[in-house]
């Protein structure tokens, strides 16, 4: 790999380039373009999410493609739980829409760890999906981009 593919920032990580780091990620997956969010991941990157298992971008692509058709004005907020040298934890929730209008907010826990060129190589996700109403949805911002720089994230949300 040259340095032309690197994904800044890289390890090792200090709190300021991790959280860099975190929302990067969320920017990425608040795009719902598979493509672009593969390209954060090396080419054999592993994953478990919920039961599933996969490898490789292709598969991720696969799998995103898929998610963001069942889970509709998906958006979503990460923030940084803990990290050290090429690993980072984050807290997450996300909200969305099935094909019936029932709205949900998926709470989880990943864990990333990074290859030195800051490609995600292993992503460890454990997700809860709660119902709830539309009145309840604390996410708001066009869903065309990234969250913007003054939407509250999770502790000021109180999630």
């Amino acid at each position: 790999m040259n340095t032309q593919n690197a994904r800044p920032p890289l390890p090792p990580f200090s709190r300021e380039t991790a959280i860099q780091k975190v929302r990067a990620a969320e920017d990425g997956w608040n795009s719902r373009n598979a493509e672009r969010v593969s390209l954060a991941y090396t080419e054999d990157s592993w994953w478990r999410n919920r039961s599933d298992f996969l490898q490789g971008r292709p598969a991720i692509v696969a799998f995103l493609a898929n998610k963001w058709t069942r889970e509709q004005e998906y958006r979503l907020i990460k923030e940084l739980w803990a990290f050290e040298n090429n690993r980072i934890a984050v807290r997450f929730a996300y909200e969305w829409h099935d094909a019936a209008g029932n709205w949900f907010r998926s709470y989880g826990n990943e864990n990333w760890e990074f290859d030195e060129h800051g490609l995600m190589r292993f992503r460890h996700a454990s997700i809860n999906d709660v119902a709830i109403s539309a009145a309840d949805r604390k996410f708001h911002w066009d869903r065309s981009g990234p969250r913007p720089a003054d939407h509250p994230g999770l502790s000021d949300l109180g999630l």
